[in-house]
């Protein structure tokens, strides 16, 4: 489904964040001369909820070549994922408003909703909990499909193939992509939107003529004869139109019935944020399937920017709950979050009667996967999960564990299959005069959108250098 690129695309990414940046240094530059773009200003970029974390890895260089940040791991690049940034949005904007109008009560904390964010290539749902009005807990593991409003696009240049030929398209994309690109749009703004499937009489008169002319030039055979014999006017009637939807919208569908499953307790109201949530039919159909589900199911004012101002409210509260040393995290905006992996790392014990024999080292012991945290629980964002350890030499200086992750819940070795490397986390080891008795406990932090870690040694609480690198190609 990607693109293809004639550069690597890396440098595509870089390239274009170059270019934005460019205006964002003008436009804060214009307002306030002053500022220092690289020491006062955070930046918060959203990301779709089935980035990965090496995805969000590689966008961090992509900001550090672009220019945008100084250093790679600077703190003035923050990640959220689209569907909380929405989550929040609606929380400051919407949810008070909605919870009145469906329960003709204002006291809404503990509120359960749900986001489901319908852009162009992608469709992510998180569902979220109101603690004491100003904080959000995640309630549910976060989940996202490719089915955005670009498979109706889609769908749409697959139904002109099937009319015109592959070789119209095809030469059309390759020669005309400008008009292929208007003809779409304007297919988007007279059928895409305002289509809500409830006349079965429903039907538009699409003039290739009129929004497609380069086209005709194309077109040959039949499908040449019919169309001039119609004036080069292709009629798009209610079954053709509503099968070019179906297959996406009832993924969708499955989608949020899914997360209304999975959510132990009931789920007040559904919000329906990004550019696919204007589709009528996409509302109407989500209506007709969950409306005995909800209380409410509503479309805030502005969808589309709602994703983009709800990232804005994160980003503050993230500076407004800084302190000295650090930010106090009972207050942030985002209180629990639920981990979409299994975290772990490999350790080595003695082989026991019931282990499976290949997996037998010449030495009596087997390696296996040892959790840290599981897939599907709730954790607070500075939740710290930690593992104890010696070093194996009295003169050693470093230690290094690979981070294994897995979105199996109970995994027993770290080479199964679905099995992936997160990283490797390097811990200093200084104080060689302490020789063996160093008992080092070392922890990650899962909460966060970025996973962080810390070793220290558990008798004396000095905190050790530790680096941890996320592979990048997951």
């Amino acid at each position: 489904m990607k693109p293809k690129l004639p550069v690597d695309y890396k440098k595509a990414i870089t390239d274009y964040l170059r270019e934005i940046g460019k205006l964002i240094k003008e436009t804060i530059t214009t307002s306030w001369p002053s500022v220092d773009f690289h020491k006062n200003v955070l930046l918060v970029m959203t990301v779709p909820a089935e980035y990965s974390h090496g995805s969000r890895t590689i966008l961090r260089d992509c900001v550090f070549n672009a220019g945008l940040i100084g250093e790679v791991k600077s703190e003035n690049l923050q990640f959220s994922t689209e569907p909380e940034a929405a989550a929040i949005y609606c929380m400051k904007h919407c949810l008070k408003e909605s919870a009145f109008v469906a329960n003709s009560d204002s006291r809404i904390d503990h509120t359960i909703f749900c986001i489901i964010d319908a852009g162009g290539g992608t469709v992510d749902l998180t569902t979220r909990r109101l603690y004491n009005n100003n904080q959000l807990g995640e309630v549910t593991e976060r989940a996202g499909d490719f089915c955005g409003s670009a498979w109706i696009d889609r769908e749409f240049i697959n139904f002109l193939k099937r009319r015109l030929g592959e070789f119209p398209l095809k030469m059309l994309e390759k020669d005309h992509y400008g008009q292929m690109q208007y003809m779409v749009q304007e297919f988007c703004k007279n059928v895409k939107f305002p289509f809500d499937g409830k006349d079965p009489n429903y039907s538009y008169d699409l003039d290739i003529g009129e929004v497609c002319p380069v086209l005709k030039q194309y077109v040959s055979g039949e499908a040449k004869d019919m169309l001039e014999e119609n004036d080069w006017i292709i009629e798009l009637d209610y079954m053709i139109v509503k099968n070019m939807f179906d297959p996406a919208v009832n993924r969708i569908i499955n989608m949020i019935k899914v997360q209304l499953d999975n959510s132990n307790d009931k789920c007040s109201m559904l919000f329906l944020v990004g550019g696919f949530s204007q589709s009528k039919y996409l509302q109407s159909r989500i209506k007709e399937e969950c409306q005995h589900r909800v209380n409410s199911i509503s479309v805030p004012v502005q969808p589309i920017a709602s994703i983009c101002r709800g990232a804005v409210y994160y980003g503050l509260s993230l500076k407004n709950h800084a302190n000295g040393v650090g930010l106090d995290w009972n207050k942030f905006i985002v209180k629990t979050r639920v981990l979409k992996y299994t975290y772990g790392i490999k350790k080595s014990m003695k082989w026991k009667n019931g282990d499976p024999p290949n997996r037998k080292s010449y030495d009596g012991y087997i390696d296996k996967f040892h959790p840290l945290a599981s897939r599907g629980i709730e954790v607070s964002v500075d939740q710290e999960f930690t593992f104890s350890c010696f070093p194996l030499k009295k003169d050693q200086v470093a230690i290094t564990f690979e981070i294994f992750f897995t979105q199996e819940l109970e995994p027993k070795y770290c080479n199964e299959v679905g099995m992936n490397s997160l990283g490797k986390l390097r811990i200093d080891l200084p104080d060689t005069h302490l020789g063996l008795e160093r008992p080092i406990l070392f922890g990650l932090c899962f909460g966060k959108m970025e996973i962080t870690a810390f070793a220290k040694n558990k008798t004396n609480g000095q905190y050790y250098q530790t680096t941890f690198e996320i592979e990048k190609n997951i």
